[in-house]
């Protein structure tokens, strides 16, 4: 049998690792007690849990010698506590901590380490439920929510803690070093200095796809200290070597300020341990200067930061106060008109000044390309059109619509939740369903007028169709597959917008998935936190800036790309396949 050179080299090079003894990395003199550098005092408790419910466990609290309780103090959580607390392991973080925070190495800093929940056995005969891969492993704002909500203003009672994330830290070894990345990762606002060691990027519990969301997602403001070696777990949840190699990789090629420390250990905190004092001078080095986001890694071949991005642009609020602010959709002049379910809101997208366009309740709008606004009304079960005046027509009468499109010739397309159709009326004012089988979240023509693309509600699915000469609905496929946040299966799809590019914009609660022709994620812009994105549009004179709507408000980010104006098809180039 043919064995390709290149495996028997690699396989050759595997053994040559594996028949060597590792290296040892002893402990520096950072490590240990040193004469002159006052102690720092640490203190056990207990807490139980009710954003894990029923857990109960221990955690530790270091304050240095330098603290002082008219001055806030910067804050590092490291997970598995009791492992990093302790003096008479490889760790000992205090002895660490009063080292450099002595010669000011690192702010004067309060340590805190918290070991997993633990569920109590109900009798002596049954295990306890033990909750370290599911409060560690897991993606999502869930333990990070425990330690805003629960520890830290515990802690906070009797210790002056620091509010800035700028001198939040949180490290951890394994699944508390992924852990300590989920944290920063999703909490940027909280925590902006990461410390991993052997961190578990693997399969355990969706770990292995975070190279490919921080490829694709808006870098956020965080720094992240890497360290693993070549002898690391390979087992049925994927290589950890390989996982953070990746997280390497895509931390660099997304312009993050990561270092990466790489040896020849296996899953132990040996190398860990002795580059402990090293990786906490990197991490806390000019501690002042805030944490920024990266604005794309010069050079790069194709990334979207530069691409779709403008780096000197940030999010704008324009309208806030509103019940529930949906359904953005630009008029021919490019000003934006939403609706908050109550009213009519019209913005000026040269002034910002957002004023009533009409009191009337509705559910969707969109604008056709004679300037009329079209509008859902829920309540009355029909759809209208609105002049630049404000006089009212009826245009479907006796049907329910959740989303409407027009197309270039007036002609409009609507999704009906309640029997998960969707609807067609063309210049013969007939209406009938084109596709039936699922609820739509939301229903967006492609710039060239070719396709229709429709959301799939509560699932991952944006579905294509060839939109017929007839207005039908043709060769349906679930074309774009959307990143779904770690909570839920559901992407929380809305509203949908495209550029002149190809490219479609889906309001997710990830934010804005950007999709290329061949239906690929390229992109995950972050928008505005606290409240998830219901419906995107280009609006603007040049329309080339973002509409979002998120909660009671609309916000605006000026981009690289621009959109389609309602109505208008434009000649799309060949797609990158």
């Amino acid at each position: 049998m043919y064995v390709p050179a290149f495996v028997m080299l690699l396989a050759a090079s595997l053994r040559t690792v594996t028949a060597q003894p590792p290296t040892e990395y002893p402990l520096t003199a950072d490590s240990e007690r040193q004469a002159g550098v006052p102690s720092g005092e640490v203190t056990k408790h207990t807490w139980t849990s009710t954003v894990f419910p029923g857990t109960q466990r221990d955690y530790w609290v270091y304050v240095p010698a330098q603290y002082r309780p008219d001055t806030p103090a910067a804050v590092m959580v490291f997970q598995d506590g009791g492992r990093f607390v302790a003096e008479d392991g490889r760790w000992r973080v205090p002895v660490v901590f009063d080292n450099l925070i002595h010669r000011s190495e690192m702010p004067v800093t309060i340590g805190i380490f918290v070991d997993s929940g633990v569920v109590p056995a109900r009798a002596a005969d049954q295990q306890p439920r033990f909750n370290r891969s599911f409060e560690y492993d897991a993606l999502g704002e869930r333990y990070a929510r425990f330690l805003l909500e629960e520890l830290l203003p515990e802690v906070g009672k009797s210790l002056n803690l620091t509010g800035d994330p700028n001198l939040r830290a949180i490290g951890g070894s394994s699944s508390g070093g992924i852990c300590a990345f989920t944290v920063a990762w999703s909490r940027p606002d909280a925590f902006r200095r990461v410390l991993s060691f052997i961190g578990s990027y693997t399969g355990l519990r969706a770990g292995d796809t975070y190279p490919t969301l921080v490829r694709k997602t808006e870098p956020r403001p965080i720094r992240v200290f890497l360290q693993d070696g070549r002898r690391d777990l390979d087992i049925y949840s994927g290589n950890w070597w390989v996982g953070n190699q990746a997280m390497a990789s895509a931390l660099e090629y997304a312009g993050y300020d990561v270092r990466f420390i790489q040896g020849d250990r296996g899953h132990d905190n040996v190398q860990g341990s002795a580059i402990l004092p090293d990786a906490l001078r990197w991490l806390w080095r000019d501690w002042k200067d805030p944490i920024t986001a990266s604005k794309g890694r010069p050079g790069a071949e194709r990334h979207y930061v530069t691409e779709i991005l403008d780096p000197a642009q940030e999010w704008r609020l324009v309208s806030e106060g509103h019940a529930e602010a949906a359904s953005p959709a630009v008029d021919p002049r490019g000003d934006v008109c939403f609706t908050d379910r109550r009213r009519i809101y019209r913005i000026d997208h040269a002034t910002g000044q957002t004023s009533v366009f009409k009191e009337a309740t509705a559910r969707a709008l969109a604008f056709g390309p004679d300037g009329r606004l079209y509008a859902s009304q829920g309540a009355r079960r029909r759809i209208v059109a609105y002049g630049a005046a404000g006089n009212e027509s009826v245009v479907a009468d006796g049907v329910d619509a959740d989303q409407i499109v027009a197309g270039a010739r007036g002609e409009l397309w609507w999704s009906d939740p309640r029997d998960a159709r969707v609807w067609y009326e063309g210049a013969a004012g007939v209406p009938r369903v084109v596709h039936e089988g699922f609820a739509t979240s939301g229903l967006i023509l492609s710039a060239d007028g070719a396709l229709l693309a429709a959301s799939e509600a509560g699932r991952r699915w944006v579905w294509s169709f060839q939109v017929g000469p007839d207005g039908a609905l043709l060769h349906g496929q679930p074309f774009h597959r959307l990143e779904t946040p770690d909570e839920s299966a559901a992407a929380g799809a809305g509203g949908m917008t495209v550029d002149t590019e190809g490219f479609l914009y889906v309001a997710t609660r990830l934010g804005l998935q950007v999709f290329d022709q061949a239906g690929r994620v390229n992109a995950i812009i972050d928008t505005p936190r606290g409240s998830f994105p219901s419906g995107v549009v280009f609006g603007g004179g040049n329309l080339d800036t973002l509409y979002v709507t998120a909660g009671d408000k609309v916000w605006r980010r000026v981009v690289r790309r621009k959109g389609v104006l309602p109505g208008q098809a434009v000649k799309l180039p060949a797609p990158r396949l």
